[in-house]
């Protein structure tokens, strides 16, 4: 047998043939699958308002009245112009950042100033600079990926010839020429292939994700070189990929094009050798720019809850503010006539004492001083709301991304893909995760289909043997033989049935059954090469992982499909070559829920092969064998409960009335310019009638690995897991239990409605059967026809819904739509505080991953429409645990300490300049200096926070994993909330007043000067606040200490250089200072006395009332001395929760 086997390194080689000579069936045949449409067509005629026209190799014309722009692309945010001003107007959409911009403003008034006015800018303009070198950098990235993009080069036709392009320079209108293994630039709209039947393959990995194969069509083979005859009138760009409405006029005739006659910019020419297109969409108008857009930006609740203590912050930093300005007004009216002679007040402006004979004063009177006080405070204290915070916030967060990333235990082998963090601003959600709802198949399971059964004329056929093939599992050519690339297990006794050839109607059946798997399909298959010479493997390529496991179970019984080309496929029927003409296609749709295909047989017969849902094809038979039927809905019902994915196979052998009629409506309806879609759908609808059942088949879609154990330890943790399916409701309840989501001790509760009285009805007697039942779990499940009465804006049945399921242990939704999928999840997140994750791998999760507070996709058989609408992303279903068991906890627990001990250290600092201001005449005259303040966050204290926030772990990976009821930490706030904030509060106001009163005890009768006493201020607070950290830390590494220490040593290095510097204030203070044993054991007596009262109640605190994590630590120091008790404490605390 002559083939034409191309050589192409990165896919297996087509088998492909030109056609045969055509009779009319098989132009028929031709026209009819060239015109069909995938997700059907127009629903309406397109207006001149809404179209464009496009003139076929005329751009000049086609943008002649309305430029439609070239094919540059810009994916960057910003240019060198609106860099600055709309990054600045990005920060400062955070209200802290306009709250730090008016102090620093307000610093520059000479009334007002405090601080430097230099030193006052330097914190807000630090974080500013520093967020926008990280915006720059990374939009310079995606400038630079556009350049790249933008200069790629492309054959185009001018005038006749062809000609190399940039990408950029394309216009609609061009002709584009592309070889094989070429990208598209732009959507074209195929003109011709080197297919003579105008077919050609495209790969949509670089558009969705998606490996397999996509046939397109040229809707005629015109002649490109013929003058660019033809005009083409198209919808406007939209955001729909998949969809295409345009009309084709040329040589007079005017001609529908769909979605199968467009191929979008990057899919992949393949196994194709040239192909010529116009191009209609260039640049931005392109559908997957259309499309592009990043993650979800979404808030973290920890951030949520941070506004309410900074708002408590606020008013205690202005409640200090008022006191300050009320008591300098009593301090003022008390000394108001001592106000010439005191020093340190200035109401007498002695540089210039006199004026005309008057004396000059810098005395606005009590009320405006006082006012003046206020605002001179604001500026002072201004450091207890916490700048650095944001900033160390993001580098905690890029830290810990980074270790996800790397982290071993969540890389998938099976893809070569790690996880990916797609949003930095919400890791520590992931410890406080709630609720779970997941996608089944390609989350749950493989979706990688295994022919599992066959119910053929009422006969089961379930008993596969791995070793058992039979004598037509190959064919030989030439001396070669072809294998299927997959090995399918078969049933001896069907495989005996179809060898012995006989005329039984047993293998009658048979043999129809499996011709109908080999034909009706979409599936290409292609020739792979192995070591030995001899052998050849098929591979089959399709779009449709169900279809692949059919063919290849029609091949492994002897019904192997070796080729297909333009109008036919041929099939070695056990051991004999036989060409079918196909005459016809009708494509899956959800409407329909099934596909037809319309063959010639070798005998000349015309039959109609279908295959589809039971739901949508059991209604369309018309078998007098009642029995058959019977037996089939049994075996159906047997395949569903043991979670296999079925599908019914019927036949209808067509007249030639029949054609006649089938053809003059398709032609009618492919030619249609108003409602083509519904009409196509009619026709397939009409001829898909009167069938003649066949039998069934069950296809297994395997539990991904470790899926049962990872849903066993998330609902351990307290988290209640949802699956939310699309499949039938016996295959979804089969999953449950052999996933371990349903257990044989729940009681399910199963609701299945037609209308919205009797989803009320059912709902409360769900609810009172649920609150009298003494089963202590319970399982819902309930179906998507339910849902649609229950989500159609009925509050009522909402709120009935939410009841009962929130009061189940277990949630289970089949035949669901990706909307109510959101709808299910917008349920919980409208009516309570709880945190929600959704895990999907298909585009009909996207809408659920975005509605929910953390959205994961699955790099999975479905595309990559999840993973790029997912704020993170991973291989594998059972990747949850590690991620939020152990990151997710991790991070939580550090954010929150992060969060809490950036508010102490910079109210320590806060309150010990206050409590200086009651003692100084509220002057506002600061001993510590300007520079030490802004350094105070920016350089002595930062460093630790951020190290400890990326490294710290309060317990070890093993423990987190083997008591995942240690997850409930996070679920009940634990290490963030009010009363913690409070406490750490008033454990700073015992600092602070350790730091100032002992100071004040020992040089209070001094001569001391006020530099002398601000070096050791700073120095005495950066030791504190160091020691309270290190009191904290978990985990002790080299890291850790050098940054405690490093941070400590580093202080008094830049308090010695500050005071070296002449030309600040406080010039050789710390020498005197250091000089004297007075200041060593001030420093000393600060530290014990602050962090007496925190080290003695800790103690009590972790002796008496130790926690879950208290608990889990000492088990990991002592091992199994406290394990007895750990267990018997985390079931307690799981019953409560």
């Amino acid at each position: 047998m002559e083939q034409d086997r191309p050589s192409h390194s990165d896919l297996p080689n087509p088998i492909y043939e030109p056609p045969l000579v055509q009779n009319d069936w098989t132009t028929s045949s031709v026209s009819v699958r060239a015109g069909s449409d995938r997700f059907g067509a127009s629903q309406k005629e397109i207006s001149d308002e809404n179209s464009r026209l496009v003139y076929v190799n005329d751009p000049v014309k086609t943008n002649e009245q309305l430029d439609l722009g070239r094919n540059s692309i810009r994916t960057g945010k910003y240019t060198v112009f609106s860099f600055l001003p709309i990054n600045l107007y990005e920060q400062f959409r955070r209200v802290a950042y306009v709250y730090f911009l008016v102090i620093a403003v307000l610093n520059q008034l000479p009334v007002l100033a405090v601080f430097g006015r230099t030193v006052s800018i330097i914190p807000l303009a630090l974080v500013l600079t520093v967020t926008a070198v990280k915006d720059g950098y990374e939009d310079w990235r995606r400038h630079r990926s556009d350049k790249i993009e933008n200069n790629r080069k492309v054959s185009v036709l001018v005038n006749g010839q062809i000609e190399t392009k940039r990408w950029k320079d394309i216009r609609v209108g061009d002709v584009i020429k592309l070889g094989n293994n070429e990208t598209l630039p732009c959507d074209m709209v195929l003109l011709s292939t080197s297919d003579p039947a105008g077919l050609a393959y495209v790969q949509t990995i670089n558009l969705d994700g998606e490996s397999n194969l996509k046939t397109r069509y040229a809707r005629v083979q015109e002649n490109v070189f013929s003058g660019g005859a033809g005009m083409i009138r198209c919808e406007k760009p939209n955001r729909n990929i998949y969809g295409f409405l345009a009309n084709f006029e040329v040589d007079g005739k005017r001609l529908s094009l769909g979605p199968s006659n467009i191929i979008l910019r990057g899919c992949e020419l393949k196994n194709t050798e040239h192909v010529y297109g116009v191009a209609v969409y260039t640049g931005g108008d392109t559908k997957v720019m259309m499309n592009s857009s990043g993650a979800p930006s979404k808030r973290s609740r920890l951030e949520t809850h941070m506004n309410r203590e900074i708002i408590f912050l606020s008013l205690i930093l202005f409640s200090m503010c008022a006191l300050v300005a009320i008591l300098q007004a009593v301090w003022l009216k008390t000394h108001y006539d001592d106000l010439d002679d005191i020093l340190f007040y200035h109401k007498l402006k002695y540089s210039d004492e006199y004026t005309d004979g008057e004396k000059s004063y810098e005395y606005y009177g009590i009320g405006l001083e006082s006012v003046f006080a206020f605002l001179s405070s604001v500026i002072v204290f201004q450091v207890m709301i916490p700048i650095a915070l944001y900033i160390s916030l993001e580098l905690v967060r890029v830290g810990q991304a980074f270790f996800m990333v790397k982290d071993g235990n969540m890389y998938d082998e099976a893809t070569n893909s790690t996880f990916q963090c797609r949003a930095l601003n919400i890791n520590e959600d992931l410890g406080q995760i709630k609720y779970v709802f997941s996608d089944k198949t390609g989350t749950l399971t493989e979706n990688k289909m295994e022919f599992k059964c066959a119910s053929i004329a009422g006969y089961d056929y379930s008993n596969m043997e791995d070793d058992f093939q039979g004598d037509y599992s190959s064919v030989s050519d030439d001396g070669e033989v072809w294998k299927p690339k997959v090995a399918v297990k078969t049933d001896p006794k069907l495989v005996k049935i179809l060898n012995a050839g006989g005329d039984t109607e047993q293998a009658k059946y048979a043999r129809e059954f499996f011709l109908a798997l080999a034909t009706c399909n979409t599936i290409v298959p292609y020739i792979v090469d192995t070591p030995d010479p001899n052998l050849k493997l098929v591979d089959y390529q399709g779009e449709s992982p169900d279809e692949q496991a059919l063919v290849y179970a029609a091949a492994s019984y002897g019904f192997m499909l070796l080729k297909r080309s333009a109008g036919k496929v041929e099939v070695d029927v056990l051991g004999q070559r036989h060409t079918f003409n196909v005459l016809g296609l009708h494509e899956f749709d959800s409407e329909r829920k099934r596909m037809s295909v319309i063959v010639q047989c070798p005998d000349s017969k015309i039959k109609l092969y279908v295959k589809g849902a039971d739901s949508s094809m059991l209604d369309q038979i018309s078998n007098s064998d009642v029995n058959m039927i019977e037996m089939t809905n049994a075996h159906l019902q047997d395949y569903s409960s043991s979670g296999l994915r079925t599908l019914v196979v019927g036949v209808r052998e067509l007249t030639t009335i029949d054609i006649d009629v089938w053809r003059n409506s398709y032609e009618k309806a492919s030619m249609a310019l108003l409602g083509r879609g519904i009409l196509m759908q009619r026709v397939a609808v009409d001829t898909e009638r009167h069938l003649k059942l066949l039998g069934a088949s069950g296809i297994e879609d395997k539990l991904q690995r470790g899926v049962p154990e990872a849903i066993e330890s998330l609902r351990k943790a307290g988290m209640k897991v949802w699956v939310l399916t699309g499949d039938k409701q016996e295959t979804a309840i089969s999953i449950g239990y052999s996933s371990r989501l349903l257990t044989s001790s729940m009681t399910p509760i199963v609701i299945n409605c037609h209308s919205s009285d009797s989803c009320r009805l059912n709902l409360r007697n769900a609810m009172e059967t649920l609150t009298t039942s003494s089963s202590r779990e319970h399982a819902l499940i309930i179906d998507g026809k339910s849902l649609l009465h229950i989500l159609d804006r009925n509050a009522d049945l909402e709120q009935d819904l939410f009841d009962l399921a929130t009061s189940c242990d277990v949630v289970l939704c089949c035949r669901v739509a990706p909307l109510q999928k959101a709808g299910i999840v917008a349920l919980i997140k409208k009516r309570t505080d709880d945190m929600t994750l959704a895990i999907g791998d298909g585009a009909n999760d996207v809408s659920m991953i975005q509605m929910a507070d953390v959205g994961i996709g699955i790099s999975g058989q479905e595309g990559r429409q999840a993973v790029m609408s997912s704020d993170f992303a991973m291989g594998q279903f059972r990747f949850l645990v590690p991620l939020l068991l152990v990151h997710g906890h991790w991070n939580y627990h550090r954010i929150s300490y992060m969060i809490l001990y950036n508010f102490y250290r910079n109210a320590l600092l806060v309150l010990v300049l206050f409590w200086y201001v009651l003692y100084t005449g509220f002057t506002l005259i600061t001993a510590i200096t300007d520079w030490s303040t802004i350094l105070y966050s920016v350089v002595y204290t930062s460093v630790p926070t951020i190290v400890i926030g990326i490294l710290d772990k309060d317990i070890g990976r093993k423990t987190l994993l083997k008591y995942p009821q240690l997850y409930g930490s996070g679920q009940r706030e634990e290490r963030y909330n009010f009363k913690l904030f409070f406490l750490t509060m008033m454990d700073t106001i015992w600092q602070s007043v350790a730091i100032f009163y002992f100071s004040y005890l020992a040089y209070g009768h001094s001569t001391i000067d006020m530099s002398s006493m601000g070096d050791l201020y700073i120095i005495a607070i950066v030791i504190l606040a160091n020691v309270h950290l290190a009191m904290d830390v978990y985990r002790w590494n080299w890291v850790a200490h050098a940054s405690i220490w490093g941070s400590t040593i580093a202080t008094v290095i830049c308090v010695i250089i500050l005071d070296s510097l002449p030309d600040l204030p406080g010039y050789w203070a710390i020498f005197h200072a250091m000089g004297t044993g007075m200041f060593w054991l001030n420093l000393v007596g600060i530290v014990v006395a602050g962090l007496i009262p925190r080290f003695i109640v800790k103690t009590i605190v972790e002796y008496f009332w130790p926690d879950d994590i208290q608990i889990a630590r000492e088990y990991e120091k002592f091992g199994n001395s406290t394990e007895i008790e750990m267990t018997n404490m985390l079931g307690s605390d799981r019953s409560r929760n």
